[in-house]
């Protein structure tokens, strides 16, 4: 397969549209205006064991038990337990069984390093998202200026760390929240002018609106004039509380102790957010949007599809936030979204779906639920997929929408 064979260092190498870092503790201090310091997202140390522990001023993380960097699994160390590993040759379910700082793995949490590591993995590039930081915005949600200060601070120091495009491999999505459109316009126009590629959002309803309100078209607009991609990663979409707690689950549960109901309606969020944009015609106004489902997987594209279809045709008349629902939205879906499937799954069958030009290859690098060696996601396109095909997904798609080759 020559794509994984170049003839130079990053010639046609694939590049990871999953990737991650670990934030270090002064992510969202370091850059922080001085008169929201005291309402900072913050690594306060015990002295008990060691470990970081998260707070937003003086309140403690509710999701996050332990601060990644301190304590996580091994690159790719729960992978096997994706890859169809029964329970009873795997008794401790999800438990990990060793962890790790990731300050002994450079690469993880510094630049130079993940360079030299792209290159030991065969890859040209990746896409770079939170680990940490994917909590956060649910969590300041109730305080817009705060959460505006501590996204604003996160992203300076991740352009400072990581770059939005350092040296045209690595390419860091800037977090960026629509709970206020004027902040979300301010900030975008300002990542955008210091090099951003693409832009991370949370999933999930916006505290009683929709991301797809005409009252938010003025982003919306901007972004499809920028044409960037908005990439939708795994996030905190507050389900445990708008949703969880409806059932008598707890409504902030740590991470590490979901109940299985919670981590079932954490899953939901992804397809229940794109089939709000669908059908509140936010493609109709803005047709040549890009959205990425990073992290998401793909199990629910095809039901989804086919049930957007029958919903539209049974109401087609009525109006949403966004008017009478247009077109068909299997089709707005197949042209205006990009699906990174998990590792696990069959990116072929996906590929039947929506075509093999919206098909993203990612391996959540250093997470341990993902992949330790990236380039083992193309192992399912081997003798299934057309060379074209099989560049296509592992490099082309993503690199022609952050403008890799421009």
């Amino acid at each position: 397969m020559t794509l994984l064979q170049p003839a130079t260092p990053t010639e046609r190498r694939p590049i990871d549209s999953d990737g991650h870092y670990y934030e270090p503790y002064d992510a969202f201090t370091r850059h922080i205006e001085t008169k929201y310091r005291s309402r900072a997202v913050n690594v306060r140390v015990s002295e008990r064991d060691g470990l970081g522990r998260l707070y937003y001023g003086d309140k403690k993380a509710g999701l996050i038990r332990v601060v990644q960097c301190d304590y996580t699994g091994a690159p790719g160390s729960r992978a096997g337990a994706f890859l169809g590993i029964h329970d009873d040759e795997d008794p401790g379910g999800w438990s990990q069984p060793e962890m790790i700082s990731a300050h002994d793995f450079p690469a993880m949490m510094h630049r130079v390093n993940r360079l030299e590591l792209l290159d030991d993995q065969g890859l040209d590039g990746t896409l770079l998202f939170p680990s940490l930081g994917v909590s956060v915005e649910h969590e300041l949600h109730d305080d817009t200026d705060v959460l505006y200060a501590n996204l604003r601070s996160f992203n300076r120091w991740l352009e400072e760390d990581w770059g939005f495009a350092a040296d045209g491999r690595l390419f860091a999505a800037p977090m960026i929240s629509l709970l206020d459109v004027e902040q979300a316009i301010t900030e975008t126009e300002r990542v955008l002018a210091a090099g951003a590629r693409l832009l991370h959002l949370r999933l999930g309803p916006i505290y009683g609106e929709s991301a797809a309100d005409p009252r938010r078209d003025r982003f919306w607009g901007l972004v499809q004039e920028a044409d960037i991609p908005v990439s939708f990663h795994v996030s905190d979409a507050g389900y445990h509380e708008l949703w969880g707690a409806q059932w008598g689950e707890l409504p902030r549960p740590p991470l590490q102790y979901q109940s299985p109901f919670n981590n079932y309606l954490a899953g939901t969020s992804a397809q229940d957010t794109f089939a709000n944009l669908i059908l509140n015609n936010l493609f109709v106004r803005f047709p040549h949007l890009k959205v990425l489902s990073i992290e998401n997987g793909a199990s629910w594209v095809k039901p989804l599809m086919k049930r957007l279809d029958k919903v539209a045709f049974m109401t087609r008349g009525q109006a949403g936030v966004g008017g009478p629902i247009e077109g068909r939205p299997s089709e707005t879906f197949q042209r205006n979204f990009y699906v990174c499937p998990f590792f696990e799954e069959d990116p072929v069958e996906l590929a039947e779906a929506i075509g093999y030009d919206h098909v993203l290859f990612g391996s959540d690098w250093p997470h341990p639920e993902g992949l330790e060696q990236p380039l083992g996601f193309a192992e399912k396109l081997v003798d299934r997929a057309s060379p074209v095909e099989t560049a296509s997904v592992m490099r082309d798609n993503i690199a022609g929408l952050i403008r890799v080759d421009a």
